[in-house]
């Protein structure tokens, strides 16, 4: 499946949900990640962020799609993490 996930958490805890997301999925823009993920690790990193963020003042916003091809992206202005350049 693919996923764009998004992210607000607060500043203490910012690095530790970035350094996660990016064993996942890729880095887009500030706490924003895309890619393709399996169920099970999605789940898997479901369940690590919940024990980082705290539920009564962060959120984490999931967006899925079955295929990356269903989604159309356009990007206004410079793309911060251009994903064209991996082989």
């Amino acid at each position: 499946m693919y996923v764009i996930l998004v992210y607000d958490i607060g500043e203490k805890r910012v690095g530790k949900m970035l350094k996660l997301c990016r064993q996942y999925l890729n880095w887009i823009q500030n706490s924003v990640f895309e890619g393709e993920i399996t169920e099970v690790k999605l789940k898997e990193l479901e369940s690590k962020a919940r024990k980082i963020m705290e539920s009564d003042s962060d959120s984490i916003i999931i967006f899925s799609s079955r295929n990356e091809r269903w989604l159309d992206k356009k990007i206004l202005g410079m793309e911060k993490n251009d994903l064209s350049q991996f082989l």
